[in-house]
């Protein structure tokens, strides 16, 4: 392990269940030093001094022209869907957190699913050529464990068709596409900065936008839709709070330890599971990855159950992201997905965050390994 990856704070060997995941915690004095401007200014909220510092900082590190912060990721897509006059029917995919469904839904459109590349297991842009009808105005595309999607492939299929373009970056904090930030492609991209999320804000998220009067409408639906007393649109309360953006603030400087700490993590579990004929995401030649999960699918269904009851009984939580195939939800049009729900059965994501022990990392390729045998 090099230096930077032993500096983490580490869970104890032994000491206990190790989860799948653990939100890092920056230290204690780096987060209180930017609640304490909080204090002294007195403002908590309402696009606050740390909230816009976050935002710059954030925007110019991604080199895009907007990006405005949200009281959560799931609010950031639905607005974003909002602000770029999304209707009707959106094609997405099956295979991601029930959040990008549950959007589409909730701003009144119709998800209309595709199935996914079995390599990348992001949208397989190859078949949503034969799901666009005159109704369906937007691609609405994740990029699956932060593996970026075949964003020129969607984008030539977009302009083609006159289709608007967001992309649930949710896993893809810092991931670049040929040397660019993944969140410079499409009409807008969404982000989580949820706990689990290698970068967060406890709670939290962001929508980039292209074009100015995309980000004007961004703002305003996030804040009620009105500035001062002056009325302009629908809008509701999805602003981040001070309280927020200072834990941001607290661990951003520490983004680059905590995506090395996990490549080392990465790299033990693919020495350490070699040869077991587990099946993993392949990434696109020319991504920066970083190293958001580390997922396996088993060979059969029946297999990931007995691995999941195997490694629950050694103390480990292995989670099913993601599972189920968003296709089957019992509230949407039901269309057989094979791909998608092939790997949502057979899928386990392994325990994987800055700060967990190589020894809890031998702990979970053993116990693997043994159910295996």
């Amino acid at each position: 392990m090099n230096r930077e990856r032993d500096s983490m704070p580490q869970q104890p060997a032994g000491s206990g269940p190790i989860l799948v995941t653990r939100a890092f915690l920056p230290p204690e004095e780096e987060y209180f030093a930017h609640l304490h401007r909080a204090y002294a200014s007195g403002v908590l909220t309402n696009n606050g001094p740390i909230h816009k510092e976050l935002e710059e900082v954030l925007r110019v590190r991604a080199d895009v022209p907007f990006y405005r912060l949200m009281s959560n990721g799931t609010l950031a897509i639905q607005l974003a869907i909002r602000a770029l006059g999304i209707t009707g029917k959106v094609i997405t995919t099956p295979y991601s957190y029930v959040a990008t469904t549950s959007a589409i839904l909730w701003e009144g459109c119709e998800p209309v699913f595709v199935d996914i590349d079995p390599d990348t297991c992001c949208i397989d842009p190859a078949l949503i050529e034969a799901a666009i009808t005159p109704g369906t105005t937007a691609i609405l595309a994740t990029h699956v464990y932060g593996i970026p999607c075949d964003v020129e492939a969607i984008d030539a299929i977009a302009k083609k068709h006159g289709l608007k373009v967001i992309y649930d970056a949710a896993h893809a904090f810092d991931v670049t596409c040929q040397g660019r930030s993944v969140l410079k492609w499409g009409d807008a991209s969404t982000l989580s900065f949820h706990a689990t999320k290698l970068f967060h804000t406890v709670e939290g998220g962001a929508v980039v936008m292209h074009q100015e009067e995309h980000d004007k409408a961004i703002r305003l639906l996030r804040s009620f839709g009105h500035v001062g007393d002056e009325h302009f649109t629908l809008g509701m309360n999805a602003k981040m709070s001070e309280v927020h953006a200072a834990m941001g603030m607290a661990v951003l400087p520490h983004v680059p330890a905590i995506i090395e700490a996990r490549r080392c993590i990465f790299q033990a579990y693919d020495h350490g599971l070699e040869g077991l004929g587990l099946g993993r995401p392949v990434l696109p030649v020319g991504t920066g990855y970083n190293y958001a999960y580390y997922p396996v699918f088993l060979p059969t269904a029946a297999a990931r159950e007995k691995a999941m009851m195997d490694l629950t009984a050694c103390g480990i939580n292995a989670r099913r992201y993601f599972f189920p195939s968003l296709n089957t939800l019992p509230y949407v049009r039901q269309t057989a997905m094979p791909v998608s729900e092939d790997l949502a059965a057979r899928v386990l994501c392994l325990p994987l965050y800055a700060g967990l022990g190589q020894d809890d990392v031998e702990r979970v390729v053993l116990s693997l390994r043994s159910s295996l045998s």
